[in-house]
């Protein structure tokens, strides 16, 4: 497993994806920049992750997917961010700061859309579970997220 580089933290700008998060999967995403993904750790490996985000000031639970995304067979790798919140708004060009406190699974290939939408919903609800323990929740307010 990849846990000895997280937490991980960072910090980016909000940019176009594909298009598929909200519109396709009804499961929106902040993109982060190039930038970002191109300074990853190299043990930090590809997959979902759960945390703790901040934008616009306010800091949300989210899961994370670091990856080439197989089931749409991605060419450049991305950093997708999943704030568990509904937001009337998106956010492009806006700062988000992440902090990665752990690890779900790998990355993988689904037969369908459908199983794909359920495997996020897996995430989340890991994400939830996991974001709730004590441990995880001291990242919440950590000096980080709120600079």
């Amino acid at each position: 497993m990849c846990t000895k580089s997280l937490p991980y933290f960072l910090s980016g700008l909000v940019v176009r994806g594909f298009g598929r998060g909200s519109k396709a999967l009804g499961i929106p995403t902040a993109n982060l920049e190039d930038k970002v993904v191109d300074n990853l750790p190299h043990d930090l490996i590809t997959g979902i992750y759960y945390g703790w985000a901040t934008i616009n000031k306010q800091t949300y639970k989210m899961v994370a997917s670091i990856g080439w995304n197989p089931f749409y067979k991605n060419e450049k790798k991305t950093v997708e961010i999943h704030l568990i919140h509904n937001f009337e708004n998106d956010f492009y060009g806006k700062q988000i700061k992440a902090i990665f406190t752990g690890y779900i699974r790998p990355e993988k290939d689904f037969t369908s859309e459908e199983e794909l939408i359920q495997a996020i919903k897996n995430d989340i609800a890991v994400a939830e579970e996991q974001l709730q323990k004590s441990d995880m929740m001291t990242y919440k307010n950590n000096p980080f997220l709120k600079e």
